[in-house]
């Protein structure tokens, strides 16, 4: 019997070998290097996905695949990987001093976030359920500590417990859908699944079945698509503010690339028609989403539960499918990740130390004290709203005029009701910084907004701009994404 060497090509992996490299490197300078004030290792992190994204640009449009196709660096999982980098760069500046004014560890936090940015692109270059299962447990296990990373703070503990519990959970799902389908056609490749299903001859329609439902939960938790979303709120409120806004864009981009990698590749439509489920999920999360953002007086909580809506905006896109469904879900995570991250960024920048203004009481004349960090927070609730001429209208308007190419009608005319609805709740914090007098405590002048932090959100918020008045150059890109 002739021995068959395994395909090792390393190269296609350099996106997510680079941050998991990086993070090896920054655990062992922290160590060796005992310096007192050790923002440099947040340069050193800097470099590492600079490097990754220099490679996911040179490798955008090669289709270069390894170890048999287990690993697939298409357009579409490069373009995921450059919106996960971007984030994990913004979320180190806007970490920085928030951790310090907290006494929080730099070194351990960049070591762990360096980790979770492999794995999420590792799930997003997975072309098999196997890689995918490794990518998602090698991003949720430095979340977990990284949600309760504030030791001294209750809610940052119990952040973490929960995410740990209901992550382990919904990972067995994950993995028992997986050893299903392996039941049902004898491999994890997602290509050769596809194959296998739609042979005249394949016969395990219910095994197959329960494997595929059973992957949507996995996938319904960690995008937070309703009714697997309970643990959003609390762990967003309780993580710190810098790694909510990492989980919210980051997380999120990760786990849709598996989603929509899963379901358009290895399940057929014309085998198992999954777009009117998907499509009722869709509605009942942007639905339950903004109607429980309506009541929130914690701006985390509040966006929070925004969150769960972009998630049902984005799995229109899986709905409508086809190159232009795929083209504007990226274009949507693109646009979300700047817009979210401007919002989180805002938060952050309008506090004063270790205090934060978190709740709409606190933000009352914010303007006054803070007018750059209130017009940032500003711009980025309203482009999360959905008003021109920010990213957040071109995002919903090709999500949207997708659904409606698709036939979707129905479904577009839902979402666009469900964006009038959040328009209250996003408007809500705007009156109350501009039209309220100051709060109690927020009166004084404000000491000096620190470099790092007002350099990562103006950034965000030209992004947030640039996007919605010429978005041509970022859709070209997003239409060359094409899953292989």
């Amino acid at each position: 019997m002739p021995l068959t060497l395994p395909e090792i090509n390393l190269y296609p992996l350099l996106p997510a070998l680079l941050p998991a490299a990086t993070a090896i490197l920054i655990m062992l300078a922290d160590v060796l290097l005992p310096l007192k004030n050790k923002n440099w290792l947040a340069l050193l992190a800097l470099l590492g996905l600079g490097a990754a994204a220099y490679f996911s640009l040179v490798l955008f449009g090669a289709n270069a695949s390894a170890f048999n196709q287990s690993i697939v660096a298409d357009n579409f999982a490069l373009g995921i990987s450059l919106v996960i980098l971007f984030t994990g760069a913004v979320t180190i500046l806007l970490s920085l001093d928030f951790l310090a004014a907290r006494g929080l560890d730099l070194g351990e936090y960049l070591a762990l976030l360096m980790g979770a940015v492999s794995g999420m692109i590792l799930m997003a270059l997975a072309n098999d359920l196997i890689v995918m299962f490794l990518g998602l447990e090698l991003l949720s296990l430095p979340l977990y500590v990284l949600s309760a990373f504030w030791r001294t703070n209750e809610r940052s503990l119990e952040a973490g417990m929960k995410y740990f519990l209901l992550g382990a959970f919904s990972s067995a799902f994950f993995l028992y859908g997986i050893a299903l389908l392996y039941g049902a056609t004898a491999t994890t490749n997602l290509e050769s699944i596809h194959a296998a299903v739609s042979a005249p001859a394949f016969a395990a329609y219910p095994l197959f079945l329960m494997g595929a439902g059973l992957l949507l939960v996995g996938f319904g938790f960690k995008v937070g698509l309703v009714p697997f979303q309970w643990w959003i709120p609390d762990v967003y409120v309780g993580a710190p503010t810098p790694l909510t806004a990492f989980m919210s864009v980051a997380t999120k981009a990760a786990a849709f690339a598996a989603f929509f990698r899963a379901f358009m590749v290895a399940i057929p439509t014309d085998v198992f028609d999954w777009r009117l489920i998907m499509a009722l999920i869709a509605v009942v999360s942007m639905t339950v989403g903004n109607v429980a953002a309506l009541t929130q007086t914690n701006l985390k909580r509040m966006l929070a539960y925004s969150s769960i809506a972009n998630a049902g905006y984005i799995l229109v896109a899986l709905v409508a499918g086809g190159a232009a469904g795929l083209s504007s879900a990226l274009f949507y995570l693109a646009a979300y990740a700047v817009m979210n991250l401007g919002a989180f960024g805002g938060l952050i920048a309008l506090g004063q130390g270790a205090q934060e203004r978190l709740t709409l009481d606190e933000l009352a004349g914010a303007a006054q004290t803070k007018p750059w960090a209130a017009a940032a927070l500003a711009i980025s609730l309203l482009s999360l709203a959905g008003f021109p001429p920010f990213a957040g209208f071109v995002a919903k308007f090709f999500v949207f005029g997708a659904a409606v190419n698709a036939g979707y009608v129905w479904l577009a005319i839902i979402g666009v009701l469900n964006s009038l609805v959040a328009v209250y709740y996003y408007l809500h914090p705007i009156v109350k910084m501009y039209m309220n007098p100051p709060a109690e405590g927020w009166v004084a002048a404000p000491a000096r907004t620190p470099l790092a932090l007002g350099l990562a959100v103006v950034v965000v918020v030209l992004f947030t701009i640039a996007l919605g008045l010429f978005p041509s150059e970022v859709l070209h890109f997003a239409q060359a994404a094409m899953v292989k």
